[in-house]
């Protein structure tokens, strides 16, 4: 590929984005609806767009009487919006799944935005091969099944790196319009009602190194900067003002001065993590590509430089890359999904390399750095299907046998992958590397993890309550758990607190009231009772994956005469 694909070869058709639609559809479906609510962030979203819902306010966000001013208000609008669609009118039924729709249409949106810039950059096949990748990498299929920011964000992200590289690869150009401009500051400021300046982030160092390398910057005018702010302001700045005022400046507080710069100074919330670990997790967020990215490394630093369309493109998404993950490696707090914003660029420039037949390069050391490649990918893709088989055993103490089933299939279809593409049959490794990908997620996603019934500890208490539970209105309160999940599925009013408090609980609703008491605060429990009877209602045991810790839970309710 040694020049710019023409204006048709550029431009995917129409049935190949409705064709990857379909398949992050297919990808992202399994576990969609049978998944019960991830602690902490999906929960705590999750219940806080409810409460907007069952108060009428959307402006102040909360989770119970804790105001959560942490992130903007985008996603709580998103998820009230698609939970209302979905309930209808006067309905306000509460299932998880409504609130994951927001998060499974921004990764489709990733998925389709990703494909329509590789083929802009590199043709067709890359765009299409490149959104092949983003739709069955790990970390995008865990994000589009939670409903959380992030896969929503990457829309926006991927968005304004299109319009972004839209206007750079056309710098040149004697006339740019207004489609690239527009699409670029309304992403940004759906982006920043969404997660803040991340979005603004990523743009912001892919431009700056951009100008740095080229020495030029005088197409980034093109983006009419002083329309573009007023196009932000006008999205952003309504609520950020009425949010404002509500909370009388608290949210800045909170959200900036606590959040975000408790991330960046320090590893917020026991996150705090070296340097390189996004490289080291690399070859599972990533996977089953992560070692096609290790070998397309020398084509892109072979075509970082000189003059051309490749060259540009190439230059634009090491721009996208390298800036943006630096910073995240050095911002102490470090989960694995902060990377996905720069995949994008990743599986495009993969995509490009393996169009290329990277292997049949002479200046590329083949077997040395493909062996490389391939033990890292299969140590990491390997790491997944280990963990899908063992984890049902370690918390539930038995085999899983759709686990059991899948692992051999899913290995043999990774070995294949790897072998067609050290025969240089990429379309043929693709198709296989798909085929594990899809595999793997069906089982784990649609059937075990779903059955591992230790580590939804609230999904069991929400089971013993109903099955108990002697009033419509009866209100729980729960010592010694308090995961968010557990008020998701309990309700509101669910009272997180101590032992002593769960006997107070039963004492001052005697009829209706129920308590959830762990062996931990059992004696403070029955100290607290005074001597007061109560009746066992149900028990049962669990591993809470947030604090590493097994748990015994005993529901109660109080002695009737």
């Amino acid at each position: 590929m040694s020049g710019v694909p023409n204006a048709t070869a550029s431009r995917l058709p129409v049935l190949a984005y409705l064709a990857l639609a379909v398949l992050s559809v297919l990808l992202f479906l399994p576990g969609f609806f049978d998944l019960p609510p991830f602690d902490r962030d999906e929960a705590r979203f999750a219940q806080a767009s409810h409460q907007m819902l069952e108060s009428g306010d959307y402006v102040d966000i909360r989770f119970q009487d804790e105001a959560r001013h942490k992130k903007p208000v985008g996603i709580y609008w998103l998820q009230t919006a698609a939970t209302r669609l979905v309930d209808g009118p006067g309905e306000m039924s509460k299932e998880i799944w409504t609130f994951r729709i927001p998060s499974l249409i921004g990764a489709v949106l990733a998925v389709l935005a990703t494909a329509w810039t590789g083929a802009r950059m590199f043709g067709g096949t890359v765009g299409f091969l490149a959104g092949l990748m983003m739709a069955s990498c790990v970390v995008l299929g865990v994000e589009a099944r939670m409903a959380k920011t992030d896969a929503v964000l990457l829309s926006t992200i991927v968005i304004g790196q299109a319009a972004l590289a839209s206007l750079y690869l056309n710098r040149h150009a004697e006339r740019s319009g207004w489609a690239a401009p527009l699409a670029f500051w309304i992403a940004a400021g759906i982006g920043i009602l969404i997660k803040g300046p991340i979005v603004l982030l990523v743009s912001g160092t892919t431009a700056l190194v951009l100008a740095v390398l080229d020495r030029r910057a005088g197409w980034l005018k093109r983006l009419r900067p002083l329309v573009g702010l007023a196009i932000v302001v006008a999205i952003a700045a309504p609520w950020l003002i009425a949010i404002t005022v509500k909370t009388k400046g608290a949210f800045f507080a909170e959200s900036v001065g606590h959040d975000m710069m408790g991330k960046v100074v320090s590893g917020q919330e026991a996150k705090g993590l070296p340097p390189g670990y996004y490289l080291g997790t690399f070859w599972v967020t990533f996977a089953p590509w992560s070692f096609l990215a290790l070998l397309a490394v020398p084509w892109a630093w072979r075509h970082r430089k000189g003059t051309g369309p490749t060259a540009d493109a190439v230059r634009f998404c090491v721009a996208w890359i390298i800036p943006s993950w630096l910073v995240f490696e050095a911002v102490p707090t470090k989960l694995l999904h902060y990377t996905l914003p720069v995949f994008p660029a990743i599986a495009i420039l993969t995509a490009a390399a393996a169009r290329e037949h990277f292997l049949r390069r002479a200046d590329v050391p083949r077997w040395g750095l493909f062996s490389v490649a391939t033990i890292f990918g299969a140590v990491g893709f390997g790491a997944l299907m280990v963990a899908v088989a063992v984890i049902p055993y370690l918390v539930d103490g038995r085999v899983d046998p759709v686990a059991i089933a899948m692992l051999p299939v899913v290995l043999v279809l990774y070995a294949l992958a790897v072998r067609l593409f050290a025969q240089r049959r990429e379309t043929h490794g693709f198709a296989a590397g798909l085929a594990a990908a899809a595999v793997l997620y069906a089982g784990t996603y649609g059937a075990v993890l779903p059955g591992i019934d230790g580590v939804w500890i609230s999904r069991q208490a929400a089971r013993t309550v109903a099955a108990v539970r002697p009033c419509a209105d009866s209100v729980v309160a729960s010592a010694g758990y308090s995961e968010p999940s557990l008020v998701f599925l309990l309700g509101t009013d669910t009272r997180l607190t101590h032992g002593a408090g769960a006997a107070a609980h039963l004492a001052e609703s005697p009829s209706c009231g129920l308590a959830l008491v762990t062996d931990r605060e059992e004696a403070a429990f029955r100290t607290a009772l005074k001597g007061a009877e109560t009746v066992p209602l149900g028990r049962f045991t669990g591993f809470n994956y947030n604090t590493g810790k097994r748990l015994t839970l005993t529901l109660y309710g109080a002695a009737r005469p």
